[in-house]
């Protein structure tokens, strides 16, 4: 029975773990909160000290962690899982990174005879539980078909990109363009709120528009209605990925504006009036008066 040791159960994590249950992996969990991991560990799940207890005889590593600064701990530490890692385990990033990162952690466990490939993900929390995401991969072709059977029980969809960071590279495009489109359908919202506009005439108008996507049809009504329960993804979050991939284009495209820079100074307000809120919740931040966004 292959082993996989899973290093991250939160809102995404924690359903891509019982992925490898539900497909008869012998499963090793760790996470910040051992709270977090209980039915997991009732489940059948085995509960690791670290990283490195839990990547003891793993065939694989799996993180989903929030950045860099906590993927490099959860590889690198002293107690991190590369330390017990053998020669030719794969160690699979599903967290999004900073290209530069995923170009690092790459370079740094290829000399210790480990093989990194970046995987992050696309999809939300209830997709990850049933093994519908997608996944954005960078890799040599021989490793991606090395990993594939322990990238399968997680996706319906699996994107190669071509070499490691090159998945991370798309996704960091994926949730810039994303973040674009959050500002702007929070901004039109309450410039049509504040211009006393019959908002179900907007929405309507909004979701069968040229200016449709589907990131903003599933928040064009949530702001509205101001909506926000359950926070599938938050402010903090997005700003990070945000600020990740305007790094990147400034690195690629020279002398040029980055549009994105707008929309991680949107973000840095979001992050600032709620972390853990809703990123949908940027309607709230544009509509308040300028002397509350003040404070």
């Amino acid at each position: 029975m292959a082993k996989v040791a899973f290093i991250g159960l939160g809102r995404m994590g924690h359903g891509m773990a019982g992925r490898y249950l539900d497909a008869g992996f012998s499963v090793a969990v760790w996470n910040r909160s051992k709270a977090k991991a209980e039915d997991l560990i009732a489940r059948g799940a085995q509960w690791a000290t670290s990283p490195e207890d839990a990547a003891i005889g793993a065939d694989a590593v799996v993180t989903m962690v929030a950045d860099d600064e906590a993927s490099r701990a959860v590889w690198l530490a002293k107690d991190g899982a590369a330390a017990t890692m053998k020669a030719g385990t794969l160690a699979i990033e599903c967290s999004t990174v900073s290209y530069r990162h995923a170009l690092e952690m790459a370079r740094v466990l290829r000399e210790r005879g480990i093989v990194y490939i970046d995987s992050p993900v696309t999809g939300l929390p209830d997709a990850a539980a049933a093994g519908k995401l997608t996944l954005l991969v960078g890799a040599d072709p021989a490793d991606l078909e090395r990993a594939r059977p322990f990238l399968t029980p997680l996706s319906t969809t699996i994107r190669h990109f071509g070499a490691v960071g090159s998945g991370t590279v798309y996704k960091l495009i994926n949730n810039l363009m994303g973040a674009i489109q959050i500002a702007g359908i929070a901004e039109g919202l309450a410039m049509a709120e504040q211009a006393g506009l019959d908002m179900k005439l907007v929405l309507e108008a909004v979701e069968s528009g040229v200016a449709a996507s589907p990131q903003v049809i599933r928040h064009s009504k949530r702001m509205v209605e101001r909506n926000f329960a359950g926070a599938t993804f938050t402010a903090s979050l997005r700003q990070k990925d945000a600020a990740y991939a305007v790094a990147l284009a400034e690195s690629l495209l020279r002398d040029v504006p980055i549009m994105g820079r707008a929309a991680v100074a949107a973000y840095d307000r979001a992050k600032a009036h709620g972390p853990d809120d809703d990123e949908g919740k940027m309607i709230e931040i544009v509509s308040r008066p300028k002397s509350d966004n003040a404070r």
